[in-house]
């Protein structure tokens, strides 16, 4: 039986669209810098298990799924800079180019992560992701050590009891501190979607003192007894 939860990927793509490809100014280090690396091995094999699964391959640094279809500033889903502030673009797109790329990768992911709510085998949202070991420039927390694991439901995106049982089941399987709401708060696609049904958004270190297998097996263990201690009753 699978797990009643949707789990969205949304920053594990390193591809540039190809309607920027002549504009993009980045190089292969860059996008590599800016993505959730591990973030594919740890969590893609959860499809096999959940309910609902989402991810994408096209790079955050070009279109960023967990933004504000409206916000274009510098760290927006359409960038100008990437949280090293590296530039994105020779020449920014203009808006008929904006258009087009949210038409094409940006609103299909949200409208069927809102689709998951329409679903009655699905009970509660996990976006999930991977953080530097150390906070990068454009980031809430510069130049700081970071925990292995941050959960946020920061705008009360899921019931509080539920986001600290999940942080007991981190803890008890991984044997370490789980962070609350620090340093990330939650971002758009735990905000927007939580209207809809409970969401809560997963950060994992990239820390290489444990493997991505190692944290991939941890996860779908932690995944497991909270669903069955929270939601096996719903």
């Amino acid at each position: 039986m699978r797990l009643p939860l949707y789990i969205s990927v949304p920053h594990a793509g390193t591809r540039v669209p190809p309607e920027v490809q002549d504009l993009c100014a980045l190089r292969r280090p860059d996008i590599l810098a800016d993505y959730d690396a591990g973030a594919d091995a740890i969590y893609s094999p959860l499809q096999d298990h959940a309910a609902g699964f989402s991810t994408t391959d096209i790079a955050r640094s070009l279109v960023d799924l967990n933004r504000a279809p409206d916000d274009l500033g510098e760290n927006g889903v359409i960038k100008t800079h990437t949280c090293r502030n590296v530039p994105v673009y020779r020449t920014f797109p203009d808006e008929k180019l904006i258009q087009k790329l949210l038409a094409c990768y940006y609103i299909p992911y949200h409208e069927k992560l809102s689709s998951g709510a329409d679903t009655s085998s699905i009970k509660m949202g996990i976006d999930c992701h991977t953080m530097s070991v150390i906070g990068p420039s454009l980031a809430p927390d510069p130049g700081r050590k970071r925990p292995l694991v941050c959960l946020s439901n920061g705008d009360g995106t899921c019931p509080e009891e539920w986001i600290n049982v999940l942080a007991r089941c981190f803890a008890s399987v991984f044997k370490e501190k789980v962070a609350i709401n620090k340093p990330f708060r939650g971002g758009y696609i735990t905000r927007a979607h939580g209207v809809e049904m409970p969401w809560v958004q997963v950060e994992i270190s990239k820390t290489r003192a444990y493997s991505n297998a190692f944290k991939r097996n941890c996860v779908l263990e932690v995944l497991r007894r909270f669903c069955h201690t929270v939601l096996s009753g719903m």
